[in-house]
């Protein structure tokens, strides 16, 4: 076999030479601009990351600054409002016992009554408001309180019994007056339509959920009760916390259930 030529092999060499470093050139050039992208990328959630905390600290402060005002409206509220309502409240019972003629008597009786129902209004409001009290274990004790109190002055009574999971697991403020209006509504219900001589108020908190259940052993829902304002009321109430709410069947008195899912 006839060798080649000393001039073509050095032609040779020199091509694969240069196509190595041609090769080698790409491919370094592929490696660093994978290296920059890559860089860059890094650098993209680095800053998406810290635009991500700039947002949640906003966010932080806005809550912040929400829960500073509704504090500052609650104390200026039991400041000012709560003390003059009760001052409206001892100058009508004042007056009362100066007055004891059956026509103003009346006229002051009614007067008085305004100012507890608008105190007991006041109260509720504050709670509402207080950011302290944004969990299942104080809206809970508060509720059965108010139950407690409000069925002392009827011939019904009342059981509570409660199993919760957590105590501090948070409900907002939106979501604990909501639910504490729709006891509310249940319970008056109770004491004026239903004849009940019992009601038993059970809470259960799940790992999803919040559940509310009113029994009574009363004469039950009739036609105009279900479709009446009072359910209805408890179903947008209910809506507006992306709740539930149904009547539960039962062959004596009723079953009302109330659901409002948890985030965890």
């Amino acid at each position: 076999m006839k060798e080649l030529p000393q001039e073509i092999k050095v032609t040779y060499i020199i091509a694969i030479i240069v196509m190595l470093l041609f090769v080698g050139f790409i491919v370094m050039v592929v490696f660093i601009y994978n290296k920059k992208q890559l860089i860059q990328q890094q650098e993209d959630q680095i800053k998406e990351s810290e635009f991500k905390n700039r947002l949640l600290q906003k966010e932080l402060e806005r809550q912040k600054a929400i829960q500073l005002e509704r504090e500052r409206i609650s104390q200026d509220m039991h400041d000012d409002l709560g003390a003059g309502i009760s001052a409206i409240k001892l100058q009508a019972e004042f007056l009362k016992y100066k007055m004891p003629m059956e026509t103003y008597s009346e006229d002051l009786e009614a007067i008085i009554n305004t100012s507890e129902d608008m105190n007991l209004a006041m109260r509720e409001i504050l709670w509402s408001l207080n950011s302290q009290n944004d969990t299942i274990g104080n809206f809970i004790e508060y509720t059965g309180l108010y139950v407690k109190r409000f069925l002392d002055k009827t011939t019904v009574d009342s059981k509570l019994d409660s199993s919760i999971l957590e105590k501090e697991t948070n409900l907002s403020a939106k979501a604990r007056r909501n639910l504490f209006l729709v006891i509310k509504e249940a319970v008056h219900n109770v004491y004026k339509h239903s004849q009940a001589k019992n009601i038993h108020i059970q809470f259960e908190q799940t790992d999803s959920s919040f559940k509310i259940a009113i029994i009574d052993d009363g004469i039950g829902l009739s036609d105009t009760i279900q479709k009446g304002n009072g359910l209805t009321n408890m179903s947008l109430r209910m809506e507006a916390i992306n709740g539930t709410f149904r009547i539960v069947p039962v062959q004596k008195g009723s079953y009302l259930l109330f659901v409002y899912p948890l985030q965890l």
